[in-house]
């Protein structure tokens, strides 16, 4: 399954760096985290329910990617001693999302209603070409699962 992860967010969250190439010599790669007690539910839902899988993992840190590896999401449990104060606060369950790009959104749909994981949106299109669904992680996160298509309005 493609996927794609978009994140916008004012809260808690770390930023990792790894060896991408950019054009004008930077290398930048995003890696959000988010700052939570929740770190054994937050494995679970996104293993169980998304297909993430697990590329590291400690007593208080969880760094988790998507099904075929092209993005990390990360997870970091607040007031570890082992981090500085700007990493210690937890993320509050407010503004933050997801919005992950699947090949086949319905097809997810209805595997996410099976496993009976709450709908916070039901299925629905959008004029601008969005076809999508969204469910709330354990954090309070919203996710937006959806699949691109051609917009109905200009």
């Amino acid at each position: 399954m493609k996927t794609l992860i978009t994140l916008l967010f004012a809260g808690a969250v770390s930023i990792g760096f790894s060896q991408t190439p950019h054009k004008n010599g930077n290398i930048m790669k995003l890696n959000a985290g988010v700052i939570t007690e929740k770190l054994a539910e937050t494995k679970d839902f996104y293993i169980r329910n998304l297909g993430f899988g697990v590329t590291f993992e400690n007593e208080f840190y969880l760094l988790m990617h998507t099904p075929n590896k092209q993005a990390e999401l990360s997870f970091l449990k607040p007031n570890h001693p082992t981090q500085k104060p700007i990493f210690q606060k937890p993320f509050n369950g407010n503004g933050m999302y997801l919005t992950i790009e699947v090949e086949d959104v319905d097809r997810l749909y209805k595997k996410i209603q099976d496993k009976g994981v709450p709908i916070a949106i039901e299925i629905r299109d959008e004029p601008w070409g969005d076809r999508h669904f969204a469910i709330v992680d354990p954090n309070g996160i919203g996710i937006d699962l959806v699949t691109f298509t051609k917009p109905t309005v200009e």
